[in-house]
């Protein structure tokens, strides 16, 4: 093996993040993706490389050892390829940057709990959590960082960490009509995120394939579990998300069949 091999979901947010970091350093064609079907049991030979753990991404490093956790790949990437730093190399900004990155555990795991969410009743709640979890991130802005658009000067760690979020989190748009309101208490963190999003670095996924995508999430089916009724989930490969049409927006009151789902 001459290369490292990274074996990634291509719309998991967390395999994204490994995207990001590799392409602001020019160094992604130095890495082999590749891709596993999540709808479909782990193969033998992968189970055999993690010890038997399912969870992606997982890197093969070019000397055969395993490694796993994208924040813990992200440093393995980050010291290999330490040409163009991605992370602050000043201690007290690494510092910063580590603190505002240790809070995406509970804005991801908010952000996927009311996509999934199936009960009417919680919507007003879970659009409350989420607004908290965005007032957080804005305090924190506010306090390390009132300029921006960025943390420190340019597109780094800590948005290489947050961006596949922002952008997953279109589904909440889409599927529970979410938006940050236009007020003081989010200015911050919406300048943040819609820098994140734009930067020519992050453009591995589009609204559209998230939405198409993530519609079997919305109904509260992760991981390429299959609904009642249904023979294929929405996150197989085949076909295309491209040839596929738009979900339903109604999660809450109607279940799309395959044949709508254009599986």
């Amino acid at each position: 093996m001459t290369h490292p091999t990274l074996y990634h979901i291509p719309v998991c947010p967390f395999c994204q993040r490994l995207d990001i970091l590799l392409t602001l350093k020019g160094r992604r064609h130095e890495v082999d993706f590749q891709v596993i079907d999540i709808t479909q049991p782990r193969p033998d030979w992968l189970l055999y490389k993690t010890g038997g753990t399912t969870a992606l991404p997982v890197l093969e490093t070019a000397d055969g050892h395993i490694i796993k956790e994208s924040l813990v790949i992200l440093q393995y990437l980050e010291d290999i390829y330490p040409e163009r730093p991605v992370a602050q190399r000043d201690p007290y900004r690494r510092a910063v940057e580590n603190m505002l990155t240790r809070m995406d555990g509970d804005f991801f795991s908010h952000g996927y709990g009311w996509l999934m969410n199936q009960d009417p009743a919680r919507r007003d709640a879970l659009r409350e959590g989420m607004l908290k979890q965005y007032a957080q991130l804005n305090d924190f802005l506010l306090k390390h960082a009132p300029v921006g658009p960025f943390l420190f000067g340019e597109f780094g760690w800590a948005e290489t960490v947050f961006t596949p979020f922002f952008q997953r989190f279109w589904f909440l748009a889409y599927y529970e009509d979410f938006d940050l309101p236009d007020d003081a208490r989010y200015a911050r963190v919406r300048q943040w995120s819609d820098a994140c999003v734009a930067h020519p670095a992050a453009q591995q996924t589009s609204l559209e394939e998230i939405v198409k995508l993530y519609y079997d999430y919305s109904k509260g089916a992760g991981n390429g579990a299959l609904l009642p009724g249904r023979s294929k989930s929405s996150m197989v490969l085949e076909p295309d998300w491209r040839s596929r049409p738009w979900p339903p927006k109604n999660k809450y009151e109607y279940s799309a069949t395959d044949a709508e789902l254009g599986l």
